[in-house]
């Protein structure tokens, strides 16, 4: 028995989730969950397949039910606990104390204790991981006792983010979000394109994943900077693969491409910054313009895409000066043969400029 902590976009991360099962055709069947956990019973397969998963923070192999499954934790000379479902630092530091008393047979332990942190996160963990352990317990509608055995790399993530020779802070997608997206395609193998790859951050996870790797861009600057950006992924990562890029109008896609993708992946571009939150008319006015555009995007996709093929595709939606966020229905894309099967969406507090993350189907 297994559990996965989500990210810090739960609903978003719970979708990943399931995209990735689907994905990778894994075993799942859910014991109990909440919205920020969840505990399944899965094959063993999930230990080598998490570092996949770009929303997801932890894996968990549970233990036993109940406080008392504490006794079949293996023995550690140093340890912190997290805690899922309570924030209760007495509970916290009693589980703790519990833990330790129970090592003392085998030997001096020691509960390593952050203040004012009841779930360890990735960075702390990873400092002293895997000599440190991560004891996990989780509060829901029964007490579940694990350890994490393995969890996302925030260091690498960052890493393939702001180490790399040519960057665009404000513009390009986060590497986590990339990873996120291609799990949304529930597509295993085959041709992936992102006919907006910038500097080549979803095209890099392509390379990755091992996937037959497509990218495109109008700007030959963008195509040179992802082009330098592979060639230190390739140095940094050892990665076999490559992928080919070419300079191109996203809407003329089949005179660059002779091959039929599998899937799309991609951000395009999402119109200008904002320097204030939009009224409802000015949001309007904004996705209706860019809407001219991606119209001519989409009918360019059915020229190069498989029958069946997937395409996840960031939509601008908008943070209006109310508060509340406009999202576009776009009716036009059924009249181009695409199906709507989720959206998602991702964002700061801070953004304008709200991705709607779409999964679409192509008929």
């Amino acid at each position: 028995m297994y559990a996965i902590i989500y990210g810090k976009n739960p609903r978003l991360s719970e979708a990943e989730f399931w995209a990735f099962v689907r994905r990778f055709g894994l075993k799942v069947k859910v014991v109990e969950g909440s919205t920020y956990w969840i505990v399944f019973e899965g094959d063993k397969s999930i230990e080598r397949l998490f570092h996949r998963l770009g929303g997801s923070l932890k894996l968990v192999r549970i233990l036993g039910e109940g406080e008392e499954a504490i006794k079949e934790l293996d023995y550690a000379k140093l340890f912190t606990v997290s805690i899922y479902g309570r924030d209760d630092w007495k509970l916290w530091r009693k589980l703790g104390s519990e833990i330790k008393k129970t090592f003392k047979s085998h030997g001096p332990a020691k509960f390593f204790k952050p203040a004012k942190v009841y779930a360890m996160p990735s960075e702390l963990i990873l400092k002293g991981f895997p000599e440190v352990k991560d004891f996990v317990v989780f509060f829901g509608k029964s007490v579940y006792v694990g350890e994490t055995i393995t969890l996302t790399d925030p260091f690498e993530l960052k890493k393939l983010d702001v180490e790399r020779p040519v960057q665009r802070a404000i513009l390009s997608i986060p590497p986590r979000l990339a990873r996120i997206m291609i799990n949304l395609t529930e597509i295993r193998q085959g041709n992936f394109l992102d006919p907006f790859c910038g500097i080549g951050t979803i095209v890099q996870e392509f390379v990755l994943q091992g996937l037959n790797a497509y990218g495109s861009d109008s700007n030959p600057r963008a195509i040179h900077g992802a082009k330098e950006n592979l060639k230190w992924l390739k140095k940094e990562f050892r990665t076999k693969g490559s992928a080919h890029l070419e300079i191109c109008d996203v809407r003329k896609l089949k005179r660059c491409f002779r091959v039929k993708f599998d899937a799309i992946v991609t951000e395009p571009y999402m119109g200008k910054p904002l320097k204030y939150h939009p009224t409802t008319g000015e949001a309007i006015k904004l996705a209706n313009e860019l809407d001219r555009f991606y119209f001519s995007v989409f009918d360019s996709f059915g020229d190069v895409l498989k029958r069946h093929g997937r395409v996840v595709f960031v939509f601008p939606a908008y943070r209006l000066n109310d508060g509340r966020i406009y999202r576009k229905e776009r009716k036009w894309l059924e009249k181009l043969g695409f199906e709507v099967m989720a959206r998602y969406t991702d964002f700061e507090e801070r953004h304008r400029i709200v991705r709607d993350i779409h999964v679409l189907g192509y008929r």
